[in-house]
């Protein structure tokens, strides 16, 4: 295949555009901003599950609440009706024994309800101000992924930005290439990553592979217009006043 020296200088043009547009792929899948958006959203994931939970144990604490309330309201008719018996006179004296004995019973009943009671509410209380703070750390996750997002789409449309602007130089450099010689750059890139670099300091500047006499000596020997490829990489060489051949 053949070019004319400058058509292939050309090239590194579009080496040079092609290999931003590859630094350009790699930034969008390891964007910084898009891995601390991620890291948010697992946190205010993690803080949302803690405040359901502690909204749970309010609900299963309200429960026992109402079900105590219910039970010492229960205790307590129980009482004023034993105790209506006692002063109403109208009891035997085997009654009015076991009647006073059941109303002992039911004082401790009430009293043990009421101390549980008491631990329930405390309980339900302390967890009161962990849901407040439980949804105070949600808030700020919430605001901080917002931020984070905020952040992320900015770099992603500078990315667009720059990825636009590469396609746009890329399709300006294209025209100038020869169909077969611009297929072979394309082929290569596809394959290795990189289709064309400058032969520099005896080195293929796409594999960094150092050229041994030989072949230095044939590429010398080679007309200007002839297209090299390395013969490690298969990278199309291009030779500029730079290479010193």
């Amino acid at each position: 295949m053949n070019a004319e020296p400058s058509i292939q200088a050309k090239l590194l043009d579009l080496a040079a555009v092609d290999a931003e547009l590859t630094r350009i792929e790699h930034r969008r899948k390891v964007l910084p901003e898009q891995q601390e958006v991620q890291r948010l959203e697992a946190e205010r994931t993690s803080r949302k599950d803690a405040a359901v939970k502690v909204e749970i144990l309010i609900d299963d604490l309200d429960r026992d609440i109402r079900k105590l309330e219910g039970e010492i309201d229960a205790v307590r008719k129980r009482e004023d009706r034993d105790r209506g018996l006692l002063t109403g006179g109208s009891v035997g004296a085997k009654q009015l024994s076991e009647l006073q004995h059941e109303l002992s019973s039911l004082e401790r009943r009430r009293k043990v309800l009421e101390d549980d009671q008491i631990d329930v509410m405390e309980r339900r209380e302390a967890a009161a101000a962990d849901h407040d703070h439980a949804g105070a750390n949600l808030d700020q996750a919430t605001a901080d992924l917002a931020d984070a997002e905020r952040r992320r789409d900015d770099a992603v449309a500078d990315l667009d930005v720059a990825q636009q602007r590469c396609i746009s130089d890329r399709a300006a450099l294209t025209g100038a290439f020869p169909e077969d010689l611009l297929a072979a750059y394309d082929k290569q890139r596809a394959g290795y990553g990189v289709g064309a670099a400058l032969i520099q300091a005896r080195k293929c500047g796409a594999c960094r592979i150092e050229l041994d006499r030989g072949e230095i000596s044939r590429i010398a020997k080679t007309a200007p217009d002839v297209v090299l490829r390395c013969p490690e990489c298969n990278s199309i060489m291009v030779r500029t006043k730079q290479s010193g051949l």
